[in-house]
């Protein structure tokens, strides 16, 4: 059995369903202070509403979740279909917001020191 839809009909729920997806995303990536909408993010890759992403995404870009920074990738351009373009991540390291240690922090150590009173 087979379902024939219209290209019309089709085109109408591919609007419909990217629409969904844009509206219920927070994420954004940041190519060379431009920011552009991501659709969904898996964990090899994301995707972009092929008619806004720019024609060139390729290496360096930041993701964000609103407006926290989440990652920073490595990317290349995979795939177009049905009006996603998806990207493969490279490398994808998490952004962390405080800075390295280079030691081994024990986990009973104090939060902090108080000064003698004398």
């Amino acid at each position: 059995m087979s379902t024939y839809v219209p290209k019309e009909v089709q085109a109408g729920l591919d609007r419909a369903r990217l629409a969904r997806l844009a509206k219920g995303s927070r994420l954004r990536i940041d190519v060379d202070g431009q920011v552009y909408r991501v659709l969904r993010m898996w964990k090899t890759g994301f995707s972009m509403d092929a008619a806004s992403a720019p024609s060139q995404v390729r290496g360096h870009v930041d993701l964000y979740d609103g407006a926290r920074h989440l990652f920073q990738c490595l990317v290349i351009a995979s795939e177009e279909d049905a009006g996603e373009v998806s990207f493969e991540f490279k490398r994808l390291t998490a952004v962390s917001d405080a800075p390295a240690l280079d030691f081994v922090k024990a986990k009973d150590a104090p939060v902090a020191l108080l000064a003698n009173g004398s």
